[in-house]
């Protein structure tokens, strides 16, 4: 069974972000915004996913001595 690919992580949060201002601008019908919400709610998702994958990731190779050391990301770092 072939593995779908993940969406674009940086195309869905852009996509996410554009339908944040075109609700936020007040001009969509009902139904529309009932529309734009939905999909976003699905990027939302997408984007949370890809998000965990790469916590899993950054956490695994985070080791010392052969043991696996989880510490949270800090951007400050």
């Amino acid at each position: 069974m072939a593995r779908k690919s993940a969406p674009n992580f940086e195309k869905s949060l852009t996509e996410l972000e554009q339908l944040v201002e075109e609700m936020e601008q007040g001009d969509l019908s009902l139904e529309g915004a009932l529309k734009h919400f939905e999909k976003g709610i699905a990027l939302a998702s997408s984007c949370q996913q890809a998000l965990s994958q790469a916590e899993q990731k950054v956490t695994q190779l985070i080791e010392k001595n052969g043991e696996l050391l989880e510490k949270p990301f800090d951007l400050d770092e």
